[in-house]
């Protein structure tokens, strides 16, 4: 056989494999990267990655023996089948993210969480142009957050970061991701101060807890917010009046463990979706009290513990309709106890208003 023959034999073959392979022979080159960058002697008997077996087609063999499971495939196209979901087991998968080339670009679903992966965030997830959800939760990413615009795909709803050991500022140019829903960053050791948000309409959850964010508070947030948690960090200053008025459906706001100081504003009191308030372990002196002495607030759970706040208990919190857990204790507080409260406390209907079912004053300077 001549070796002009033996080429086309081979060139036709390869042909072949990439025009009738039920996966596109694309997707099968990524998933091979991304395999190869696992350390093999973490990838134990039955994981998700010990079934990955490429002689055989990956999402031809979903339902046999050999990639059982850790992928999700969808014919998109001419019958040919398109990688959209990456999603492995708790198995502690070992190695680098960079490995691999991350050419997906029908991939919806990358779920990496609670394994030991190490490295910076590659910044060839930029092709991943369908991406919705990313998950690296709970591995040892160290490094910053990619902070260059289209650095992480732009189609992304869930961004989850959490427990890691990343490092640096939260970039401004997380404003570039519009669609974002949710952003979990708390547990690393992200310093520098707080940024703008505002610019993510969508974001309903933001968690950055846990890490060294000092500076002040940003005097807005964005207007779509229903949970916002920056616990535990190195905040200072005064708390803005008007932080939280352009977050109308705000429901929790969780500010504790930080060195807030100053007085709290009325506007928390009476924000008309906010039911979870704590600002436990700051060094706030004083309380204002609303106009109408929050009766028309819907907060049901404050804890104000362990700060500086001085002078009479706050005598509103009584007439406060929903309000059902109420924690002061350890504050520099004085006088009686006000007669509302201990109706409050007893009673099955504190005078038009809903009873405390847990109510904490210790620490204080009180009598009555």
């Amino acid at each position: 056989m001549s070796p002009n023959i033996i080429i086309f034999i081979i060139f036709s073959t390869n042909f072949y494999i990439h025009t009738y392979s039920l996966t596109h022979w694309e997707d099968i080159q990524s998933l091979k990267h991304f395999r190869n960058g696992v350390v093999s002697t973490s990838i134990t008997p039955g994981s998700c990655l010990s079934t990955w077996d490429f002689t055989v087609d990956p999402c031809d063999s979903l339902s046999g023996e050999k990639f059982t499971c850790g992928i999700r495939c969808d014919v998109v196209l001419s019958n040919i089948s398109r990688i959209t979901e990456i999603s492995l087991d708790r198995a502690g998968y070992s190695g680098s993210l960079t490995s691999s080339s991350w050419n997906l670009p029908f991939l919806q679903t990358l779920d990496l969480a609670s394994n030991y992966f190490s490295g910076p965030i590659p910044g060839s997830f930029s092709r991943l142009t369908r991406l919705t959800r990313l998950s690296v939760s709970t591995n040892l990413l160290n490094g910053s957050i990619p902070d260059s615009p289209g650095s992480l795909p732009g189609s992304l709803e869930e961004l989850l970061l959490d427990n890691n050991g990343l490092h640096g500022p939260i970039p401004l140019s997380l404003n570039g991701l519009k669609n974002l829903k949710r952003l979990e960053l708390q547990g690393n050791q992200l310093s520098g101060e707080f940024p703008e948000l505002t610019q993510l309409g969508n974001l309903s959850f933001l968690d950055v807890s846990n890490n060294v964010i000092s500076g002040y508070l940003p005097a807005s947030f964005p207007a779509s917010l229903i949970e916002l948690a920056i616990r535990n960090n190195s905040l200072q200053g005064n708390i803005p009046a008007n932080i939280i008025n352009n977050s109308v459906y705000l429901q929790v706001l969780d500010l504790s463990y930080n060195n807030l100081t100053g007085e709290i504003p009325a506007e928390l009191f009476t924000h008309p979706s906010l039911q979870q308030l704590t600002l436990a372990y700051n060094r706030v002196g004083s309380i204002e009290t609303p106009d109408n002495w929050g009766r028309n607030s819907v907060l049901i759970a404050v804890d104000l513990s362990n700060n500086d706040i001085h002078g009479f208990l706050p005598e509103f919190m009584g007439w406060m309709p929903d309000l059902s857990a109420l924690s002061l204790e350890n504050n520099k507080f004085s006088g009686v106890i006000p007669t509302q409260y201990a109706v409050k406390a007893v009673a099955e209907d504190g005078g038009g208003v809903g009873p405390f079912e847990r109510l904490l004053l210790g620490g204080n300077y009180l009598f009555g």
